[in-house]
């Protein structure tokens, strides 16, 4: 198994992808450290800030001496250069708002997993006819379990993960993943504003812990 297949097994598994992105490096040093302990293994690092790529090279180093098993990946990539930016800095997948394929190019040439964004069928089609096998639906808010629960059919051999506005909840989760998806990606639900105010990140792991039991009783039940 290489390591495309590695992540996306483990995705599957794990049915959270985490993202998140914090100005301060100690910061979203302690918010990693959290999520890991909370039984995480994959991490999405978004790429919405000046201090982006510097926070995760620093990041990658500490996951490589620290903690085992995990897969650190960069999100928000929207160009080819950006996605050579952070493959070289050690990105072990990328992630795309939309369907950029001069950013599918680079991580094809480079082997490393890339999940673009899709809204449409027309993207979820392109993306199809391109190989790709995994795609995030974006916003997760706006198109909802029952757009999912629509195109499954159309799509057997893709994947979905929707991204944006999915909840805790353990009905919001039922919800998606009953409609098909094979996992969830969630930022602000998971990790608020208050908790990192209050610098409570035993919250961000009591939190982890408690999706992912969610998460794995609705997948033996659906």
């Amino acid at each position: 198994m290489d390591k495309q297949q590695e992540i996306v097994k483990l995705l599957n598994s794990q049915g959270l992808m985490p993202l998140f992105f914090d100005a301060s490096e100690s910061v979203s040093l302690a918010i990693m450290e959290a999520l890991y302990t909370g039984g995480v293994r994959l991490i999405e690092y978004t790429n919405r800030g000046e201090a982006a790529f510097d926070n995760f090279t620093a990041m990658k180093k500490v996951a490589i001496e620290i903690y085992p098993g995990l897969f650190f990946g960069a999100g928000t990539i929207k160009d080819a250069a950006t996605a050579q930016l952070f493959i070289d800095a050690g990105a072990d997948f990328l992630i795309s708002p939309a369907l950029a394929m001069d950013v599918y190019e680079v991580a094809k040439t480079n082997n490393v997993l890339w999940i673009p964004g899709c809204m449409t069928p027309t993207e979820i089609l392109h993306a199809e006819k391109a190989g790709i096998r995994l795609v995030k639906l974006f916003p997760g808010n706006v198109l909802g379990p029952s757009f999912m629960h629509a195109i499954k059919d159309l799509f057997p051999a893709m994947q979905f993960m929707p991204t944006g506005g999915v909840d805790t909840s353990r009905e919001n989760l039922h919800a998606w993943f009953s409609a098909g998806v094979c996992a969830v990606g969630m930022g602000g639900k998971l990790i608020s504003a208050k908790t990192l105010q209050d610098e409570n990140y035993n919250s961000i792991t009591e939190t982890v812990q408690e999706v992912l039991h969610h998460i794995q009783h609705i997948q033996m039940h659906v």
